[in-house]
């Protein structure tokens, strides 16, 4: 993935992305595809472990095994009108959030296929693991059957975070009142998500450069 210096996101924030946005497009070597909700487990590795399962009647889990994939996440993503600079000339683009996360698939018996289902119910609706109307023992061993769990040992981890940084303060000012003043709800959503990314990425550098004086006054 293309990344100037400006758009590469630090481990954590790409980390945080994946379990904000976990819902992701899985990519063989094969350019053959599957969208997958996957969970990040980040004390597996240096980089993380993600879990997550096919449908067994997908033919896609068969040819994974021991193979290197490429899962791609995706966050909030809008246009960005030349409008909205106080630059000129300017010209339209589009910023966005987005994560590649790559690695070796390794199968999982049922046990941890199981594991990893509770997991992801964990995550978006927990009550669930509880409601045994819904999610009897016998229908948990019936929806085993029809499933295979896979996990993914990251040994590659890319973020960016395309968000005009570069730009001057009064042009991201200006693409912040604009993605906040847009109709469209993701827009928004990625006016809220630059405002934050951008003052964490502004704490971060200043404290890079308090640590750098520092050493130099050693």
């Amino acid at each position: 993935m293309y990344r100037p210096r400006d758009t590469r996101m630090p481990l954590d924030e790409a980390q945080d992305l994946i379990d904000a946005h976990g819902f992701a497009v899985l990519l063989d070597g094969g350019l053959q595809a599957s969208h997958l909700p996957l969970v990040l487990s980040r004390g597996e590795g240096e980089l993380g472990t993600l879990y997550g399962h096919f449908a067994r009647a997908n033919p896609h889990w068969q040819a994974l095994e021991g193979q290197r994939v490429l899962a791609i996440f995706q966050g909030p993503h809008a246009y960005v009108s030349p409008r909205w600079y106080a630059a000129r000339p300017a010209v339209p683009t589009w910023n966005y959030v987005s994560v590649h996360a790559s690695g070796i698939v390794e199968r999982l018996d049922d046990e941890a296929t199981q594991a990893a289902f509770d997991t992801l119910l964990a995550k978006y609706e927990p009550d669930l693991l509880d409601d045994a109307e819904i999610l009897s023992d016998a229908y948990r061993r019936r929806l085993l059957k029809g499933t295979v769990g896979f996990r993914i040992r990251l040994d590659d981890l890319q973020g960016k975070a395309k968000l005009g940084l570069n730009r001057s303060r009064e042009d991201q000012a200006g693409v912040l009142a604009g993605l906040g003043a847009s109709p469209d709800p993701l827009a928004r959503q990625l006016g809220g998500y630059t405002q934050g990314y951008t003052e964490r990425y502004t704490r971060r550098h200043l404290e890079d450069d308090l640590g750098k004086e520092s050493q130099d006054d050693r």
